[in-house]
């Protein structure tokens, strides 16, 4: 077959929730314009958004003990748990815009109210804790979080975690309400439905083989999987949102911002009990302290899922490693990551995170049995036939040469990668990744249409009216914010087994 050649204003490679937002989000601020979306796999959300290949946690820093750390003088830094909690609160007004608006019906399909938690055993994690709780209370951010070192307390809220256990060490626990579990595989399908809905063209089996500028446009070469049919798109602005494939196709590019930048694949897997019995006895997502050595993606947690309207629970992650970037990906892609310019700095990495790869090592060697022994950490009564162990999505943390860290530092994040003249931009890293992807595509409109923002404004503010605010110093508008979006969402809504018992309780 010949080649076919399309032109499109705006071409969005992989079908993930990156694009999907980005696609909604340029869609109502320019309607007119022409949306086309190459996807490899058959249908859209398969990869990282799917939602059996990430934890659903809405991540706000409501639990997660990485994201504050103590200072030399024993107070605690919380910046950035405020930075990652108002960048998820675009992503509620976001999403409580497209219900108002009618292009989301049904908000249950992607979001549910679950309480998140943060649980510590020890004395001095327990010290950390407490203070933590006194640093993030004071914050509207943080509102209504309580914290607990009271062993009955404790089997009020996690009553599964504490059923046999032996307490033999001091414990606590913070625990906040305005906690959520996304299905953001569920979100990304009904984002690209409306998508398509509006005239959006969405390909499936096309795998970007190489991208090259022509004129003032990207030229594209795609080959579609199945038939081996080589097709060229054109568009003058092309966004990467491929996962952990983005960094092969940023290089591609050939764009002097992708220089230097590497990429180390870290593969997931998660326990998961879909016992019906033991589903409704926990209700909250709880994230525990890594391990010492272990790198903060590896947070131990134990979280309530709900997938296809049913509740579940998950224990992990517990680190696996494959030379794929992408879980559907190929085993050369680490090699083909390996450049000339990033050499050096890929090098150095490695002698620098010799310890993740001993962690990375002992992981692989883990047994069920043993997996089951961490799990016992959260649930000791947990027996292993009631759990499965599957593999969750593939990530690719980013390796970058930087001020702070030196020649190869490993970050731990997002990162948006865009050209000086905004014609192309790629997202890499991980977590929070999805939660915050509101936040991150709105940098994307910001760094590669700023001829076109002063128009835009106020749109976007009618979509996310919290951005350029700092919300942490507007306790009236965090509050007025959460309270609207919490409706529209349906997040005060009691969902789960165990909520509506404590509900019963709480007023008997």
């Amino acid at each position: 077959m010949g080649d076919r050649r399309n032109r499109a204003d705006v071409i969005l490679i992989g079908a993930g929730i990156m694009s999907a937002t980005l696609g909604t989000m340029l869609k109502e601020l320019a309607p007119e314009w022409d949306i086309l979306v190459l996807e490899r796999r058959s249908r859209p959300g398969e990869e990282s958004s799917n939602e059996w290949n990430n934890a659903g946690t809405g991540h706000a820093s409501l639990c997660e003990l990485n994201y504050t750390t103590e200072k030399a003088d024993g107070s605690i830094d919380i910046s950035k748990a405020i930075k990652v909690n108002e960048d998820f609160q675009l992503s509620r007004q976001f999403w409580a815009y497209l219900v108002r608006r009618g292009l989301i019906r049904d908000p249950q399909q992607f979001i549910m109210p679950v309480p998140h938690m943060s649980f510590v055993q020890g004395e001095k994690d327990v010290a950390f804790l407490k203070k933590r709780h006194e640093a993030m209370s004071k914050n509207p951010l943080f509102e209504g979080m309580e914290f607990s070192d009271d062993p009955d307390r404790l089997a009020e809220w996690i009553p599964l975690m504490m059923e046999g256990r032996t307490i033999d060490r001091p414990i606590a626990a913070t625990r906040i309400e305005s906690g959520t579990d996304v299905n953001f595989g569920a979100l990304t399908r009904l984002l690209f439905d409306h998508l398509k809905e509006r005239g959006a063209e969405i390909l499936y089996h096309r795998q970007v083989e190489d991208m090259k500028r022509k004129g003032g446009a990207w030229e594209l070469k795609v080959r579609h999987t199945e038939s081996g049919a080589v097709e060229r798109y054109e568009a003058p602005f092309v966004f990467i949102g491929a996962g952990g494939g983005s960094l092969l196709l940023l290089q591609k590019s050939g764009i002097a911002e992708g220089r230097g930048i590497g990429g180390f694949p870290v593969s997931g897997l998660f326990m998961v009990c879909r016992n019906p019995e033991l589903a409704e006895r926990h209700y909250a997502k709880v994230y525990g302290k890594a391990a010492i050595g272990a790198p903060p993606m590896s947070v131990p947690h134990l979280d309530t899922r709900f997938i296809d309207g049913k509740p579940s629970l998950l224990f992990g992650p517990f680190a696996g490693f494959t030379p794929k970037f992408l879980k559907y990906g190929s085993n050369l892609d680490l090699l083909k990551s390996v450049k000339p310019h990033n050499l050096v700095t890929l090098i150095a990495a490695g002698f620098k995170n010799m310890s993740l790869t001993a962690y990375l090592i002992r992981q692989l060697m883990l047994t069920k049995e043993q997996r089951v022994e961490e799990l016992r950490q959260f649930v000791p009564t947990a027996r292993g036939e009631d759990w499965d162990l599957i593999v969750a999505g593939q990530r690719v943390q980013i390796i970058k040469d930087t001020e702070a860290g030196g020649r190869g530092t490993l970050q731990f994040g997002t990162e948006v990668i865009s050209a000086a003249d905004g014609s192309v931009a790629a997202l890499l890293g991980a977590s929070p990744g999805a939660s915050t992807s509101v936040a991150i595509m709105l940098e994307v409109i910001r760094r590669c249409f700023p001829n076109r923002l002063d128009g835009w404004r106020e749109k976007i503010a009618e979509m996310v009216p919290s951005w350029g605010i700092k919300l942490s110093g507007n306790p009236d508008l965090v509050r007025e914010l959460h309270e609207e979006t919490t409706k529209t969402l349906g997040l005060d809504r009691v969902v789960h087994p165990a909520a509506r018992k404590q509900a019963a309780a709480a007023t008997s």
